[in-house]
């Protein structure tokens, strides 16, 4: 009897597995491709447009919102720089060799159209509706599309769920587990000094979480590029060779240890894909909800701004890859968090991991904090903007909780959550795209 059901739980989880790998990545980037032929290839041709719309939105003068433009762009971008780019990015090249790393970038451009989109879908919606609403984001423009209500909803609540667990606890376990491992401190002191630490930044209002991230931001992203670039500047004489076997090996099946362990350009397709997608949030939504509280009236350059997130996102797990790759670690066996600093220790010796703890912790750091901001968002749409108080203390529970927890446990049910949240705003983005498209020709021809 313990026998039949355990193989049942089996059968259902390699079911589940099945459906969280391939037919989510299709229908993702399925819908990515349509939004690219709807939008006139929009990632393309904006291109430099995009960039040039994020340096003016720098001079913070056009808050109308909770933020600016920029906040925006700079908080959804600390979202998208966590601790799953960083491990992320070893556990593709782990498990679907270097050629993971160009489809990530690959896909990457084709999800920069469904980055627009939804975030041009929420400026635009929440340009037609009162200042005082607490609906935002998907929450928002969900609200147009076939069972509306319930799906923003439903969208909302998997949204908190998600936010309080991965965007919460799980940051706060790598954060702790980083501290506890490198200066060895007890787990339940760290997780004490985080819960004083968020909630010192949730109690004091949007105002303060914007500020804080703001902070955060910048110094992991110098870090990041830093210590990227001296790695693959010291390896320079291997480059040329790691850039070639990436491209070759996202094309052509490679084989390891004289062939008896291999990669397939399918496992390389799949990791790479599955990566670009849960790196970048592309159709999450997560983005949405920020530019959705900005007040823009210009729903073309957040979109605009907020595609740039996306590519800039797919740079950083190539960056962590290309480094794993031209050190010369990357068929060494190891995975994760020891695959990337076994990158590092190549040039940083023994301060290698130290360097990778500190990027464990700040881009953990910077994921709570700007999670904060969207879980309160979601939050506030469930409960009509009341009760702040007991989600700061919900939000800070979880920081504890998930400091002095393994909350991987649960990865399965994330990743559903994870799955329902896009298939929930992509459903909502596909109902609506004759409509952003139309605006979007509209808005085209006015420039």
């Amino acid at each position: 009897m313990i026998s039949s059901s355990r193989s049942l739980l089996v059968i259902l989880l390699d079911g589940i597995e099945w459906l969280l790998t391939w037919p989510l990545i299709l229908y993702t980037v399925g819908i990515s491709l349509l939004c690219t032929i709807s939008l006139r290839f929009v990632q393309v041709r904006y291109f430099i447009a995009a960039w040039r719309a994020i340096f003016p939105s720098a001079k913070k003068t056009e808050v109308t919102g909770e933020m600016s433009p920029f906040q925006a762009f700079v908080n959804t971008l600390s979202t998208n720089l966590g601790n799953g780019s960083v491990m992320g990015a070893a556990v593709a090249v782990f498990i679907g060799g270097p050629g993971a790393a160009l489809w990530v970038v690959i896909v990457g451009m084709i999800l920069m159209a469904i980055r627009f989109a939804e975030v041009f879908a929420s400026t635009w919606y929440g340009a037609r509706v009162s200042k005082d609403s607490a609906l935002g984001g998907p929450m928002l423009y969900l609200e147009d599309v076939i069972g509306g209500k319930f799906l923003s909803m439903l969208y909302a609540f998997l949204c908190l769920i998600f936010g309080l667990v991965v965007g919460n606890a799980m940051q706060t376990h790598s954060i702790s587990l980083s501290v506890a491992t490198t200066w060895q401190i007890n787990s339940y002191v760290i997780a004490a000094a985080i819960a004083v630490f968020i909630g010192y930044v949730v109690f004091g209002g949007a105002q303060r979480i914007i500020a804080v991230s703001d902070r955060i931001v910048p110094i992991k992203v110098l870090v990041f590029f830093g210590s990227t670039f001296l790695i693959i500047g010291y390896h320079h004489g291997a480059l040329y060779e790691a850039l070639r076997l990436i491209v070759v090996s996202a094309f052509r099946p490679q084989s390891v240890a004289g062939g008896f362990l291999g990669f397939t350009v399918l496992q390389a397709l799949r990791e790479g894909m599955n990566l670009s997608i849960t790196a970048t949030e592309s159709g999450l939504g997560t983005a949405a909800i920020l530019f959705g509280y900005t007040g823009s009236k210009d729903p073309m350059k957040s979109g605009l701004m907020g595609m740039v997130s996306t590519f800039i996102s797919s740079i950083v797990c190539f960056l962590i890859a290309l480094c794993i790759v031209v050190s010369g670690v990357w068929d060494s066996g190891l995975t994760s968090a020891a695959l990337t600093i076994a990158s590092f220790n190549t040039v940083f010796g023994q301060w290698g991991g130290w360097i990778v703890s500190f990027l464990a912790i700040s881009f953990g750091m910077g994921v709570l904090v700007t999670y904060a901001y969207i879980s309160r968002a979601a939050w506030f749409s469930l409960t009509n903007g009341k009760y702040e108080t007991l989600f700061a203390l919900f939000y800070c529970a979880a920081a504890f909780i998930g400091a002095v927890v393994n909350v991987h446990m649960v990865w399965y049910a994330v990743r559903i959550i994870l799955a329902l949240l896009l298939v929930i705003n992509l459903f909502g983005i596909l109902w609506l795209l004759p409509k952003l498209a139309r605006e979007f020709r509209k808005r085209m021809k006015d420039a």
